[in-house]
């Protein structure tokens, strides 16, 4: 059933099979079904004829005819059956595919979703698993059937004229001549086709994630008019596919009929000399019929097979990108730690640039204060990353109560690890579940007093349902500082003894940054934390300020011992490189 001389498409196929064998009981009798429907078509055509041949000579036609008509019950019925489980069974395993996908992609590297961008991969997800199920759904309801019949037919007509059998041979042979040339000539041009699909699925995925930003610059007829330059380049790269299979579709319907001719000159010329019956004329005239068919439903799989193939090959992709960082065999939970952390010479470089971090080298004992300081692109997010595994080391070790943590097991090791990004990272969902993403068997009442810690509690209130609220795509609904304090509750109701601040004020204004820092302050209590800021308030008070700079601590100590050594610490307060926060303006008298 795969294209003969395409090797790719052959591997496609049989992996896409491969993925049917979680039911692999059911598959099988579905299979059996389809020969044994098979084998009921490939007679109807014999029995035709020998009724034929009864009504000519008199004889008794009854037998046969009911024959007949018990195998084509049979195939009616035994083709519902099977049209119906194959298509339950095929909406189950595209279900099971998509969801490990998902579960693949949600798994991968931030690095992996910003190369390709989140509508490819969405694509690769939602049309890779659309083009498994139609694929499933025609081998199971039609082409084993098809190829059966087909390998039945050529022998028995065989048996019964080699004259007129050659010509069904040579039908066969010039329907898969035409296929293979028709593949050959347009591979290239099909993966393009899909290189054009993801590209356009980019962007739209780029431009919706954005529109905010497109409507505020007024880039609606821009991006528009982008877009359809993006969508005028598909066309004009699937024209030319497209015109070859309708090239290939007007050729085989020509030999097709050309071959019924050839049949019935044949036959004609064969009953006259008296060695054929009108009865097997009939009957050969009805194996053309039914191989014409057959080679039409081979040809359109084969064609929509070859036209999904990169979309499939996307989807594989996916299934086969290395992670990240995995798990060692047998790696124990890391269980609940004090928060000691240990950097000992640690150093990680991008694949393909000088930038990382290099020889860090400093420990934080628990319920410690460590700030991260330093210019743009000095390695303090990627310090961090290393220390929740979303990246692992290529040199040195990151020790947490002195576990390696890449010995331990990443959801234990993250378990212990509450962050507070620059960047809320809301779903679009209620306020409670948005909260209770830290920690997903809280009660109502503790999801309450995390927002209340948070001094969430009074807005929540105002919205409308409260903390069934739905905030939109990314908190939409929500103002800044509104996203930041779920954010920080969040991270309460998570109660884990290492705590990451990345940026996690930078987008308050004087007042709420005031109610913040007193709900984080309460948070930092006993929790080893780390902090990355550019405000004076926030790493003023920390145990120990790291300064780095080209990935490397050039500078550590307090925030009064490092402006008075004069060095780039001391440079970057006084050119601004850190903002004196503003007052908040004073409290009303109670």
């Amino acid at each position: 059933m795969g294209a003969p001389g395409s090797p790719s498409l052959v591997r496609v196929y049989l992996r896409s099979l491969g993925l049917l064998a979680a039911e692999r009981g059911q598959a099988v009798l579905l299979a059996a079904a389809s020969v044994a429907i098979a084998v009921a078509q490939l007679a109807e055509p014999i029995l035709f004829g020998r009724v034929v041949d009864a009504l000519a000579s008199g004889a008794d036609a009854f037998p046969t005819i009911g024959l007949w008509a018990a195998l084509g019950l049979f195939g009616i019925v035994a083709g519902v059956v099977v049209s119906v489980s194959a298509d339950r069974l095929a909406h189950r395993r595209r279900m099971a595919a998509m969801a490990g996908a998902f579960e693949r992609a949600i798994t991968l590297p931030i690095g992996y979703h910003a190369a390709r961008g989140t509508g490819a991969v969405v694509r690769g997800i939602l049309a890779g698993t659309d083009a498994l199920f139609a694929l499933w759904l025609a081998v199971l309801r039609n082409q084993l059937t098809a190829v059966v019949s087909i390998l039945l037919l050529i022998p028995t007509a065989l048996g019964m004229n080699l004259a007129m059998a050659s010509i069904l041979i040579v039908l066969a042979a010039l329907y898969a001549v035409l296929n293979v040339a028709v593949i050959r000539r347009t591979r290239a041009g099909q993966a393009n086709v899909e290189a054009h699909h993801a590209n356009v699925f980019g962007r739209v995925g780029d431009v919706i994630g954005n529109v905010t930003i497109v409507q505020s610059f007024t880039r609606l007829g821009a991006e528009t008019e982008a877009m359809r330059g993006l969508m005028d380049r598909l066309l004009a790269a699937q024209y030319p596919v497209l015109t070859w299979w309708g090239v290939l579709t007007v050729l085989t319907r020509a030999a097709a009929t050309i071959a019924m001719v050839l049949v019935l000159a044949v036959g004609a010329i064969l009953a006259r000399r008296g060695e054929v019956s009108v009865g097997e004329i009939v009957a050969f005239v009805s194996f053309a019929t039914l191989l014409i068919g057959k080679l039409d439903q081979l040809s359109g799989f084969v064609a929509g097979i070859f036209k999904q193939t990169p979309t499939l090959t996307g989807y594989f992709d996916l299934l086969d990108a290395k992670a990240g960082v995995a798990d060692r065999p047998g790696a124990p939970d890391l269980g609940r730690v004090r928060g000691a952390v240990r950097y000992s010479g640690v150093s990680m470089r991008f694949p393909g640039s000088d930038q990382g971090v290099f020889d860090l080298d400093f420990s934080v004992e628990p319920g410690r204060t460590v700030a991260l300081v330093g210019p743009t692109g000095s390695g303090k997010s990627t310090t961090l990353a290393l220390l929740q595994r979303l990246r692992d080391p290529d040199a040195g070790a990151i020790t947490v109560d002195g576990h390696d943590i890449t010995g331990v097991t990443l959801n234990s090791l993250r378990r212990e690890i509450a962050v507070v990004f620059q960047e809320a990272g809301l779903f679009n969902r209620s306020i409670a579940e948005n909260i209770r993403v830290g920690r997903p068997s809280a009660t109502d009442a503790e999801v309450e007093e995390a927002a209340r810690r948070a001094e969430a509690d009074r807005f929540i209130a105002r919205k409308q349902g409260g903390y069934g609220f739905v905030i939109g795509e990314r908190g939409s609904a929500l103002s800044g500082g509104e996203r930041q304090r779920l954010a920080i509750a969040r991270a309460i109701l998570k109660d884990a003894p290492i705590l990451i601040l990345d940026e996690a004020t930078s987008a308050l204004d004087p007042e709420t940054e005031a109610k913040i820092k007193r709900a984080l302050d309460a948070l930092r209590a006993g929790r080893t934390t780390f902090i990355i800021a550019h405000r004076l308030s926030t790493v003023a008070d920390a145990d120990e300020i790291l300064v780095l700079d080209q990935g490397r601590i050039v500078e550590r100590g307090t925030f009064r011992s490092l402006v008075a050594e004069g060095g780039l610490f001391a440079r970057l307060v006084a050119e601004g490189g850190f903002t004196e926060p503003e007052e908040a303006p004073p409290q009303a008298s109670p």
